[in-house]
């Protein structure tokens, strides 16, 4: 799946990749997407969590090796 937009969090941890989600998150569109690259083994938790605390839908979640990939749909 392509997102509209790429997130590079990888080395970084948590809140920070959360944090800079919800930044580019509120960049996009309606129905626009988010591929956020994420290294922390927390972030699998802290995506779920953030997805149904604001309500955007976390549309794919899966690991590539060492790097945890997440794509978010902008629905807000």
């Amino acid at each position: 799946m392509m997102a509209d937009q790429l997130l590079d969090a990888k080395g970084l941890n948590c809140p920070l990749p959360i944090l800079r989600a919800k930044k580019a998150l509120n960049a996009l569109p309606p129905d626009g997407t988010l591929e956020v690259q994420a290294t922390d083994p927390g972030a699998v938790k802290d995506f779920e969590a953030f997805c149904r605390a604001t309500g955007n839908q976390l549309m794919e979640s899966r690991v590539d090796g060492k790097v945890y990939v997440f794509v978010i749909k902008h629905t807000a």
